[in-house]
């Protein structure tokens, strides 16, 4: 039924990696299924017969779609189906998009769509490799023009050894985790998280992963010579070279004109006046191409940047290939706030606000990872005012989970554990100026906040990006570009670190890759200017995290006690947890282990709680104050509530510390009073004693034996003096008659 159906496989990193083709999903333009391990992911990939109308880009879609039933759960929202793609799913997205995006042909308009459906995974063999890989096989056996294969490895490094493709326990120990993607010849795309790695180290790291892509790129080339098929022809939307000399002749003079500004608002302003020159000198040579002139223009623009960089060492904005815009740093700007960093470089500005909250605030995931929780949170958000446009306010894009994925990934291994700050934490940038590498930007604004809502985070952190530009074998790297710069430019490598090493590398490219002499000048400026932005700017705004909280932000106590007296801690429908959270302003969470976190406010309060908390989960000791509630009150003495369930009573010959005739006089049904525990009887039940703890704990002298009236023999009734008994698990008097007082 299959004839066309094919099996190819190779061994990747120890496992087995296999290629099926030919059988399912024949309407493709391409199509694999591809196994590795037991992870299965199929992949397709689709294009338009026609160009899209009135785009002056090209439109590639890559969409990663996760299923819950690869790991074996349903999902957990009220329709129990998918919804929209998880960050992780995002993020796999953006991951798999960069290096493919470069070698599409610049000229081409037709819609392509990759879409990578995860089918199956095994922790061992992860799955956006698996996509990544399958995508170039997909793409390389269809008809769509494309100047592939890629290959895409994952790279660790565990006890001093690089490790291809980790699996799960050595991910756990890895200190670093970086993908990266090439062709034979060159690196395309490059995303690292890292514990303070060494330039070097990560350096290797990239090349040793670069050696097994080319094994994988001749494994793809292999499959394509068999099965693929001939690249269709599409119509070039390539400028048209005619009408580009005719508006470069006119208008080159005042395009550089227009562009030599630091001011990206001037820039602007200036770049709209040649334009309404342009179209009305050619309105009649070349009517209704005003996109195309458009086209013109920015290939004029970039032509002019790109010579004079290359040719002049020089960028529009005066600056030296190694200098750094102007920086300021500034921290404490919102009084209510748990934390708050103010970072400016250049025109690009970005304000990062922190919020600490309790365990319980943590965020839950539900997607195919085996991380269920996460602590730690960084969100990214730029409205369009940011660069001066006026766009409706929207959701999040891709662009801006990416952002805060990559912020997020470059601080995580200076968040200090849970162990040592029990706390959930989110971080929020919002970016307040946009002209280039805001996501740096939101990396020092973010440091900035942690230390200054005291977060004890291990080293602080910076971030930097590096352009680039080439021409045939020649090329220049210049340290923190702008957004022209990114605009006509071939490279933003995004490197964030501390003083010790990288903790996050972004790399996004123009061209079909690079070679491993710009990626280690790369790695060396980015390092320089990051210790440059730490000393000067960083740590001179705030050197290190303050002592204390801010006082708005919950103060955390932690305790642990034994499982089996969680529930009474939790109560019959959460009624026990419930009431000591009303009434000590407070949010408890419980961990399964009997980790007990109490946040509140106000220290008090939560002390308050902890109290509450191992009165009911530790046995009541002879000798110990108590903080009780008046619960009932008898003719004989006040029954108090030291913790739920747990009541006792305090005679009332010990309520006070002079004669009390009437318990009324003493306390009544809602007062907190200090009680110490004084006996257990034999049947477990408590007495307590106001009196002693009135004179042990705030010095007050008793009143003398003689000076007490005596105590009346009989009751006004004529019944006799009442005796001591008990029935029904608490203490009360009873006369002699049998009648209850």
């Amino acid at each position: 039924m299959f004839e066309n159906y094919r099996t190819f496989e190779t061994d990747f990193a120890g496992k087995k990696l296999i290629i099926e083709t030919g059988k399912v999903a024949q309407l493709s333009n391409g199509s694999c299924l591809v196994r590795y391990g037991d992870t299965v992911v199929l992949v397709n990939v689709c294009a338009s017969d026609k160009p899209r109308e009135g785009v002056d880009f090209f439109p590639l879609a890559v969409d990663y779609e996760e299923r819950l039933y690869a790991v074996g759960k349903i999902p957990g929202s009220f329709l129990k189906r998918e919804g929209k793609p998880s960050e992780k799913a995002i993020l796999t997205s953006r991951l798999i998009d960069r290096p493919i995006r470069p070698l599409f042909p610049k000229d081409m308009r037709n819609d392509v769509t990759v879409s990578i459906l995860v089918l199956s995974v095994e922790p061992d063999c992860q799955p956006e490799i698996a996509g990544m890989i399958g995508t170039s096989v997909a793409i390389s056996i269809s008809d769509i023009p494309w100047n592939g294969p890629i290959g895409g490895v994952a790279v660790g490094y565990v006890d001093n050894e690089f490790v291809i493709n980790p699996d799960a326990a050595q991910r756990e120990k890895s200190e670093m985790y970086v993908t990266v993607a090439g062709t034979e010849q060159k690196v395309v795309m490059i995303e690292a998280g890292a514990n303070e790695i060494p330039e070097d180290i990560m350096f290797n790291g990239i090349m040793r992963a670069h050696e097994e892509i080319k094994k994988i790129v001749a494994f793809i080339k292999d499959i394509q010579a068999q099965v693929g098929k001939p690249k269709f022809e599409y119509q070039s939307f390539e400028v048209d070279p005619e009408m580009f000399e005719d508006i470069k002749n006119f208008a080159e003079e005042d395009v550089k004109y227009a562009l030599d500004t630091n001011d990206k608002k001037v820039r602007e302003e200036r770049l709209k006046v040649v334009k309404e020159k342009v179209i009305e000198e050619f309105s009649e040579k070349y009517p209704d191409s005003e996109q195309a002139i458009d086209e013109c223009l920015y290939k004029l623009q970039k032509m002019i940047v790109r010579r004079w960089l290359l040719d002049e060492h020089r960028r529009v904005d005066g600056r030296g290939m190694n200098e750094i815009r102007p920086l300021a740093a500034e921290v404490g700007l919102l009084p209510r706030c748990h934390g708050s960093g103010l970072f400016t470089r250049g025109q690009t500005q970005v304000l990062t606000v922190a919020t600490l909250g309790p365990i319980g605030d943590q965020q839950l995931l539900d997607g195919i990872d085996f991380e269920d929780t996460k602590r730690y949170m960084h969100h990214y958000n730029m409205p369009a005012w940011t660069v001066g446009e006026t766009k409706p306010a929207r959701g999040p894009g891709r662009r801006e989970i990416g952002h805060g994925a990559l912020a997020e990934r470059a601080l995580e291994p200076v968040i200090p554990s849970e162990e040592e700050f029990p706390y959930a934490i989110r971080l929020v940038s919002e970016v307040l100026s946009s002209n280039g590498s805001t996501s740096q930007g939101s990396v020092c604004g973010s440091t900035l906040a942690l230390m200054d809502a005291g977060v004890p985070i291990k080293a602080p952190v910076a971030g930097i990006s590096c352009g680039l530009v080439t021409e045939g074998d020649r090329f220049l790297t210049m340290i923190d570009i702008q957004g022209i710069e990114d605009f006509f430019g071939d490279m933003d490598f995004k490197v964030a670190g501390t003083h010790k090493g990288i903790t996050a590398i972004q790399m996004d490219l123009k061209i079909d890759g690079l070679t491993p002499e710009i990626i280690k000048e790369a790695l060396i400026k980015t390092r320089d200017a990051r210790y440059y932005i730490l000393d000067e700017v960083l740590l001179k705004a705030i050197d290190k995290p303050r002592p204390e909280l801010s006082k708005y932000a919950p103060k955390m106590i932690t305790t642990q006690i034994d499982v089996d007296k969680i529930r009474d801690v939790i109560g019959s429908g959460g009624k026990v947890i419930q009431k000591i959270c009303s009434d000590c302003d407070c949010k408890i969470d419980i961990e399964e282990d009997g980790r007990v976190f109490i946040a509140a406010v106000n220290t008090e309060n939560g002390e308050k709680a902890l109290k509450i908390i191992n009165a009911i989960t530790k046995d009541p000791e002879i000798g110990t104050f108590y903080i009780g509630k008046v619960t009932r009150i008898m003719p004989f003495g006040a029954f108090v509530e030291i913790a739920p369930g747990k009541e006792g009573l305090v005679h009332i010959s010990k309520l006070d510390v002079k004669h009390v005739d009437k318990v009324e006089d003493a306390v009544k049904v809602g007062d907190e009073i200090t009680v110490k525990l004084i006996e257990i009887d034999n049947q477990g039940r408590l007495n307590f004693s106001r009196r002693d703890a009135l004179i042990e704990l705030e010095g007050m002298t008793p009143e003398p034996e003689e000076s007490r009236p005596p105590r009346r023999d009989f009751h006004k009734d004529g019944g006799s003096r009442p005796f001591h008994s008990r029935e029904g698990g608490h203490s009360f008097e009873k006369r002699r008659d049998g009648k209850n007082f």
